[in-house]
């Protein structure tokens, strides 16, 4: 009789774990390891670094500087609105992961924040980056600013941009005579409001998604 007890003991039990990691397989959060990051083409930095103070402007007009950088993970896109390509292609990827995020509440309690910084402060006017960031999720930001002050933030960020003249003026992004070549990667700022690695390109949703899940787990 005892053994036979001991044998449905011991059955109860092993089922109990098969159920229990049945249930957690299910249920955790999905995350990356440091392998499959880069695989994917994001890179951690092994120290993250501080930003220097610095001051841009929102799409409302309000300052935006380190502290609207604090208490969020922060995806970071710099681009600018007559991009023809891969600007519209990054925000929507980045877009669609924020949207999956919040539909389906996965968010930590450090939330995902989307900003797009303009390289191009001359055409972009803030109104106009919160319309375009806006479109992609409507809590995306748009930031802008003075050149010097944009060209030392995306200095501090590894992103470098240059303008480009062009010669045929029968487009949008021509109009104004020149266009911008940039850096693509998506920079990613943590809740501390310092430089934590970036997203090469091309961006893919899921990756941005897993991204996030994955650092705001281990945070």
């Amino acid at each position: 009789m005892n053994t036979i007890r001991s044998t449905v003991l011991l059955c109860c039990v092993f089922i109990g774990i098969v159920l229990t990691m049945f249930v957690v397989s299910v249920t955790r959060t999905p995350q990356l390891s440091d392998e499959e990051l880069r695989a994917a083409g994001v890179f951690i930095l092994p120290t993250p670094r501080e930003i220097a103070n610095f001051s841009l402007l929102g799409q409302q007009g309000y300052t935006f500087s380190n502290e609207a950088l604090e208490g969020k993970w922060s995806f970071l896109f710099f681009g600018f609105t007559h991009c023809p390509d891969v600007c519209p292609t990054s925000m929507a990827a980045m877009g669609r992961a924020e949207r999956a995020l919040y539909t389906d509440q996965e968010m930590a309690d450090e939330a995902f924040q989307g900003v797009l910084v303009s390289v191009d402060p001359r055409r972009d006017t803030p109104p106009m980056l919160g319309a375009y960031a806006e479109a992609f999720s409507p809590r995306f930001l748009g930031v802008s600013g003075a050149s010097d002050d944009l060209a030392e933030f995306a200095r501090q960020l590894n992103v470098a941009y240059v303008e480009v003249a062009t010669e045929v003026a029968d487009s949008a992004v021509e109009a104004a005579g020149y266009t911008v070549d940039h850096t693509g990667n998506i920079v990613i700022v943590n809740p501390r409001g310092h430089y934590h690695g970036f997203i090469k390109l091309p961006h893919k949703s899921e990756t941005i998604r897993l991204t996030y899940q994955t650092l705001a787990s281990q945070f």
